[in-house]
């Protein structure tokens, strides 16, 4: 049997339940508590545990396999992906693509930095 991952959904969150979950299994990834090669709850035991429909958490983890936080080994179930820190992976992936689209429009690098800055005051 997979080991419980803590997950605690909030009910009254203004985030929706599969984000609380998707965001609390990566940061247990980053903390270490969860490490690669871990298996994780299937989706009906995980959904039972924290009380979400099964498609909740399916839709959490369809976005962690995306994001190469967690893998899928056919029969053998659902395992914290290995290799290398897939957040920071993901998250250099998508400013490298912002970039080269905002430069493709002709915007400045300078430009470019005025509307990352905006756009982290903005996300306080």
């Amino acid at each position: 049997m997979a080991p419980a991952v803590d997950i605690d959904i909030d009910p009254d969150s203004s985030t929706a339940p599969f984000d609380q979950l998707r965001l609390q299994i990566i940061e247990q990834v980053r903390s270490g508590q969860l490490i690669a090669g871990t298996k994780i709850p299937t989706v009906r035991a995980l959904a039972v545990e924290v009380g979400l429909a099964p498609n909740t958490v399916a839709k959490a983890y369809r976005e962690l396999g995306e994001q190469g936080v967690i893998e899928t080994r056919g029969k053998q179930g659902t395992f914290i992906a290995s290799g290398g820190d897939p957040i920071r992976a993901g998250a250099e992936k998508a400013a490298t693509g912002y970039v080269q689209e905002l430069r493709k429009l002709g915007v400045s690098d300078e430009e470019i930095l005025g509307f990352v800055q905006s756009a982290l005051r903005g996300a306080e």
